[in-house]
């Protein structure tokens, strides 16, 4: 794990980009993986930012933001949570037809939407 924020930061920006990519070729569960994970490394560089010390070992966005006792604009914090909610059966579904029928690319755009979103606000507080 790195300790510089700005390397965090450069990988999150990279794993959007990705996610843009599978958003475009309609990988639409993987675009909400990346989205989570983007967030989740800009979270962990603001966290070494602030603490100067290596962020704890979580997926969680929800304890992240807890811990970084960030106020986010109320729309991002929803966004953060639906996310948070949504990262488990993307990254281990059970049934991947079921999983796809929920995340059309309607609902993906929407969480994609939302995760660029919330790297916007989290890089004005680099």
């Amino acid at each position: 794990m790195t300790s510089n924020p700005a390397e965090w930061m450069r990988q999150a920006d990279y794993d959007m980009e990705t996610a843009a990519v599978l958003m475009r070729e309609k990988r639409f569960i993987y675009t909400i993986f990346l989205s989570h994970l983007a967030i989740e490394k800009a979270l962990k560089g603001l966290y070494i930012k602030l603490n100067t010390i290596e962020p704890p070992k979580t997926h969680s966005l929800i304890h992240l933001v807890e811990l970084l006792e960030l106020t986010l604009p109320e729309k991002l914090h929803e966004s953060v949570f639906i996310l948070n909610r949504v990262s488990i059966p993307t990254r281990y579904p059970s049934d991947i037809d079921e999983l796809l029928g929920t995340y059309d690319e309607e609902r993906t755009r929407q969480l994609f939407t939302a995760a660029q979103e919330v790297i916007r606000w989290l890089k004005s507080k680099y």
